[in-house]
């Protein structure tokens, strides 16, 4: 698979780049780091809390409850 290096653009070929979808270990670590001091932030919530609260109603008991 071809494609372009996220951090600077240069072509990457999956089968050839060990770094892929990177370029070099450098991109890669660059990346890393971006995420690490979060220059990266998710838009909206990856999940909607509502689909716990349907979960936790709808569980049955398990053994744990009925020791006390």
């Amino acid at each position: 698979m071809k494609a372009n290096c996220p951090i600077c653009k240069k072509p990457t070929e999956s089968e050839a780049d060990a770094e892929f979808p990177f370029c070099s270990e450098r991109c890669r670590l660059f990346d890393l780091g971006n995420w690490a001091s979060e220059k990266y932030v998710i838009s909206e919530p990856a999940f909607d809390e509502s689909m716990f609260e349907d979960l936790e109603r709808d569980a049955p008991p398990s053994d744990a409850d009925d020791q006390g």
